[in-house]
């Protein structure tokens, strides 16, 4: 495959009041092979990949608890920490780019990532392929693709399976429909606060967030008001580009799931959804946001899952 993968997504027919939201319907990727969603979803679960045979991409990411560990940082082979925050791995394929720094922008190329870091499934592809061709996969890589197992269709089948993990179906997206008793007063309230602290300045589209970087401290230091060494994983987007002025810029999170993946921050350093919103209030809006407010946004952040979330077996 190329290196740029173009994204089909299912219409959505949109109320014409809805479509002044800055947030938009989540839409399914479109045209996707379900045998291939099938090989991506056991290659997923599959601690084969991993050069000890410990851990699966859904040891990260498990797709039960939001598509992500709530840990701090993941733990990879022999014990190992990573060095940030796992993102949640559904609706990625909405992201403008992969990982918190967007050093990557398909879910292709992001495979290598994580494969490959010794500090967390520490393989590499001569042998990853090598057990792939010992094992059972080898004539499904066949039956499916006409070729044994190579790292081009690793990446192809993983890719497919995550592009089908687009959580649609929420309250919220049902209200954007014109569903109007989709949402309670106080979820409505919460939006509208929202709106007006001009959180959806970051997090909107389809997404609510993920499809553009932005600096974290706009309105003071947060890495000094947040004690402890500023780590490389903090200099962001700095790391893929050299540039200062990308220096503790970050790809901004989806809020899609936000109430099912705590810890925040691409280091895990805030614990509660409230501590989130009042930080980013502080150091991205400047505005302090009184906790009746934060309670009121968390109600409205509650109803952007679906209340199932795909992936299942």
């Amino acid at each position: 495959m190329g290196a740029v993968v173009a994204l089909v997504l299912m219409a959505t027919v949109i109320p014409a009041q809805a479509q002044q939201e800055p947030i938009r319907p989540l839409a399914a990727v479109a045209h996707l092979d379900p045998a291939e969603i099938m090989l991506g979803r056991a290659l997923f679960h599959d601690a084969l990949l991993s050069r000890d045979g410990s851990l699966s991409c859904a040891s990260c990411h498990p797709l039960d608890r939001g598509g992500s560990d709530n840990m701090v940082v993941s733990i990879g082979i022999g014990g190992a920490k990573g060095s940030v925050n796992a993102p949640t791995v559904f609706n990625a394929a909405h992201n403008i780019a992969q990982f918190w720094d967007g050093r990557t922008v398909t879910l292709e190329q992001q495979v290598d990532g994580p494969l490959q870091n010794p500090v967390e499934m520490g393989s590499d592809w001569p042998e990853t392929i090598a057990r792939l061709r010992r094992s059972d996969y080898a004539p499904r890589f066949r039956a499916l693709y006409g070729a044994d197992p190579s790292p081009e269709l690793v990446r192809r089948a993983l890719a497919g399976f995550e592009r089908s993990l687009v959580a649609t179906g929420s309250r919220f997206d049902r209200w954007l429909g014109g569903e109007a008793t989709a949402l309670g007063a106080d979820e409505k309230k919460g939006y509208a606060l929202f709106k007006s602290y001009g959180c959806a300045s970051c997090h909107q589209g389809a997404n609510v967030g993920g499809n553009l970087f932005q600096k974290l401290g706009f309105f003071g230091n947060w890495f000094k008001d947040r004690g402890g060494p500023v780590t490389a994983a903090d200099l962001g987007r700095f790391n893929v580009t050299g540039r200062d002025s990308d220096r503790h810029v970050f790809k901004v999170p989806s809020l899609r799931l936000a109430v099912l993946t705590p810890p925040y921050f691409h280091d895990g350093s805030v614990s509660s959804l409230d501590e989130a919103i009042r930080i980013m209030g502080r150091y991205q809006l400047g505005r302090d946001i009184p906790d009746a407010d934060i309670a009121l946004i968390v109600k409205f952040l509650g109803t952007l899952p679906p209340d199932t979330l795909p992936g299942g077996s």
